[in-house]
């Protein structure tokens, strides 16, 4: 049975997604058989997370006696400890814990929250010898460990918040301040995740292990498109509108092409017909302008019909720039047109789908910062075009 005063740090790690695979990468990476994530307090060390191929006999919530582990002394001077072979080791050969476990090979990392607090360690053991003389396998088990620290502490950060939300009086503001914290905090981990990822890369030629990395990659990239989305909600809707950088643009058609092709390689199988005549000399915020095709783009290819091809189009129509996005498929309910640039439309009207249901609510807001509009029109015949128009404020020669 867990020990209740430990179903906190152990639900803690249950709740990050990414320890199961920190886990699997771990022993893949130094060839060991067991790895896990260990609480260690002053009186105990409690296994919270476990991967297990050798039968040790230790569960999540498992414990063992501290002073029996090496764990204790990590705890103590904060620094990681590795050894290969225990027999031929001059210190760990004479060690009680290579000894009371049958240990030969043993690496552990201590997991230091961000205020200094010591939570535990990320380690390995096998009963077997290991390869460990590779400098990038412990620089990889360290990041690891930062990455689960970093991911206790914005836990504890969304803990902390929501008990304020509790009390608060102005519960929708705090909420939407909460959205943009928590967005904030999540980049930090997110940046450890892409990091680690690319690394592992490099170290690896292994089919099953290359695929299990790429999926790590493409979920980090999918994930920081959420937060942007999120950040953008909330700067949007507490700082009256999303914030601009207008300037004088030469080369809008090739951000555009650029954003297409992102679009393209995020999705192959789409056939997607771009059409580009525009000027140079346009004032706007590209990089704004980009976000709104690659959000109408997204939703195009997502919720059009996957044979047909999705058509955008870039020209300029007396002073204004006009951008649009075509898709065929089922046309979009009457009773949704009037819902779809509101944040969260996707959930409200029980549709399932990939996003938050912030993609077009942002492009939206977009065009409204650019003082242009953004239109949709949805038929059977014609297919869903979204159409965003905003005045180009050519400069003149």
């Amino acid at each position: 049975m867990i020990d209740s005063k430990f179903s906190a740090d152990i639900e803690a790690i249950r709740s990050i997604d990414a320890v199961p695979v920190i886990l699997g990468m771990v022993k893949h990476l130094t060839g060991m058989r067991f790895a896990a994530v260990a609480r260690v307090t002053e009186h105990n060390w409690v296994a919270c997370a476990v991967d297990d191929s050798i039968n040790f006999g230790l569960t999540q919530g498992g414990e063992l006696v501290l002073e029996s582990t090496i764990c204790h002394e990590i705890r103590q001077h904060h620094m990681p400890v590795i050894f290969a072979n225990a027999s031929h080791h001059p210190l760990y050969s004479q060690h009680h814990t290579p000894k009371t476990y049958g240990l030969e090979s043993y690496i552990s990392i201590p997991i230091i929250k961000a205020n200094g607090d010591f939570f535990g360690t990320l380690c390995a053991i096998d009963v077997l010898p290991a390869t460990l003389d590779e400098p990038a396998i412990i620089k990889t088990l360290t990041l690891f460990a930062q990455l689960i620290a970093m991911s206790l502490d914005t836990q504890n950060h969304l803990n902390r918040t929501q008990a304020a939300l509790e009390d608060a009086n102005e519960n929708g503001r705090l909420r939407e301040q909460f959205i943009a914290v928590l967005g904030h905090d999540l980049r930090t981990p997110l940046s450890a995740i892409q990091m680690s990822a690319e690394l592992l890369k490099t170290k690896t030629t292994d089919k099953r292990s290359l695929g299990l990395i790429s999926a790590i990659h493409n979920s980090s990239i999918r994930m920081g498109r959420l937060i942007e989305n999120v950040l953008d909600f909330a700067r949007g809707r507490l700082g009256g509108g999303i914030p601009i950088r207008s300037h004088w643009v030469d080369d809008l058609a090739n951000t555009l092409e650029l954003t297409v092709s992102e679009v393209r390689a995020a999705h192959p199988k789409a056939v997607i017909n771009l059409s580009i005549a525009l000027p140079a000399g346009i004032h706007c915020d590209p990089l704004r302008i980009s976000q709104l095709l690659s959000n109408l783009l997204g939703n195009a290819v997502t919720h059009g019909a996957h044979s047909s091809p999705v058509d955008v189009y870039a020209f300029m129509e007396k002073d204004q720039v006009v951008l649009s996005v075509t898709n065929q498929g089922a046309p979009i309910p009457g009773s949704l047109l009037p819902l779809l640039f509101h944040p969260f439309t996707r959930s409200e009207a029980g549709q399932r789908g990939e996003g938050l249901g912030l993609g077009l609510y942002i492009a939206s807001q977009i065009v409204t910062a650019h003082n242009g509009t953004l239109t949709v029109t949805s038929t059977e015949a014609t297919g869903t075009r979204f159409v965003a128009r905003f005045q180009a404020g050519l400069r003149r020669v």
